[in-house]
């Protein structure tokens, strides 16, 4: 642990912690109601849901893959963006993905595949939607990194097992809305993730220095003005 980025490792912990305490329900303290996404229109629901229940976990197996992936992925993002840079994407997957969740849920109850008696039941926990998010950024930032998959003994590259990832996703979510499957997954959370990842990166990549420059002209300050004028300097020797 100690050798681990600071936010990784701290990811990690916080994330055990509530785990252990939402399994362990110290003076009746239901975690998962209070922390977890609720619909927005129930009762239960409150305006930090979307961030904190992200830190949740329904079982075990629930907190083990996400938390091993967070653990391959997260420290090479994370040493390669710096840590604030890092957590500012991983939450922002983790919101993006919460919501898409309710989005759908919003759209299967206008549609009536849920009955509205429901939207006090709905639920959603887990870091799902923010470590797709990172396994989106590692496949774009090393596509041609080559990675195994458990049972399939042909190295994939990072960029293929995404798009495999998302459309896996995208199929699951689907089957579950039409009823073809009910595996309790929020499968288009993970998928919300991702997008709200692309989006990040390339507003990173394609807009930011755009972002800066508008501000920077509203201030007065036109940099590339500013860069032209002392481009235009050449320095001369005393005669």
């Amino acid at each position: 642990m100690r050798s681990l980025p600071t936010i990784t490792r701290n990811l990690l912990l916080l994330n055990l912690i509530a785990w252990l305490i939402s399994a362990i329900h110290p003076f009746g303290l239901d975690l998962d109601n209070l922390l977890g996404l609720h619909y927005w229109t129930a009762n239960s629901f409150h305006i930090w849901q979307p961030l904190t229940y992200m830190f949740l976990h329904a079982d075990f197996n629930h907190i083990f893959f996400n938390m091993f992936a967070v653990l391959m992925f997260a420290p090479v993002l994370e040493r390669e963006w710096g840590e604030k840079k890092f957590l500012i994407y991983y939450l922002i997957c983790g919101l993006g993905a919460a919501l898409a969740q309710e989005l759908v849920w919003m759209g299967m109850f206008s549609a009536q595949m849920i009955h509205p008696i429901w939207a006090e039941n709905v639920l959603t926990i887990g870091a799902s939607g923010a470590v797709f998010g990172i396994l989106l950024a590692f496949g774009w930032l090393f596509p041609d990194v080559r990675m195994f998959i458990l049972f399939i003994p042909i190295p994939i590259r990072a960029r293929v097992l995404v798009i495999i990832y998302a459309v896996i996703e995208l199929f699951a979510g689907l089957g579950s809305m039409i009823g073809f499957s009910a595996d309790h997954v929020a499968h288009f959370a993970h998928l919300g993730g991702m997008v709200f990842g692309a989006l990040v990166l390339l507003y990173w990549r394609y807009g930011e220095q755009k972002v800066k420059a508008f501000w920077s002209r509203l201030r007065g300050h036109d940099d590339d003005r500013d860069n032209d004028r002392w481009s235009d300097y050449h320095y001369q020797r005393s005669i």
